[in-house]
């Protein structure tokens, strides 16, 4: 049997449900879709994003060394060069840390990283070869 290839959830463990959820919302202007006292799941364009409080992951998963992210950048596109810098103010105004200024990487484009309130890395892109749908979806073109 072939796998298919897609992700369903991407969950990430947190410390502070309730300033998590205010970064989400004010930074990338995302509301939840569920909420309890120990996850938010955000709907997005293909797949169910969600951020934990690390006891809670820890327990469902078994493992306990969860207390710092690992090695791992989430990146959200944008459609425009400009859009950059704006998402890269409002991510900062909402709680994130600075960790590259935006510019032109060697490959062409534009893009930043921030870390979320929990450490977590997020790039923040414009690839002029990569298009993003109506919807949201971007396509991996060379």
């Amino acid at each position: 049997m072939q796998m298919q290839q897609q992700i369903a959830v991407i969950t990430l463990g947190i410390s502070d449900l309730a300033r998590s959820t205010r970064f989400y919302r004010d930074g990338f202007g995302w509301r939840p879709v569920f909420e309890s006292d120990e996850i938010a799941f955000y709907q997005m364009n293909g797949f169910v994003f969600g951020t934990s409080l690390t006891p809670t992951l820890e327990e469902e998963t078994g493992v306990t060394c969860l207390g710092a992210p690992g090695a791992v950048a989430l990146a959200h596109n944008v459609r425009s060069e400009g859009d950059v810098q704006d998402v890269m103010d409002r991510l900062l105004a909402a709680g994130a840390t600075l960790l590259r200024g935006a510019e032109a990487p060697p490959q062409g484009g534009r893009r930043g990283y921030v870390a979320d309130p929990d450490g977590h890395m997020w790039e923040i892109a414009w690839n002029p070869s990569w298009p993003i749908d109506a919807d949201g979806h971007v396509t991996f073109a060379p």
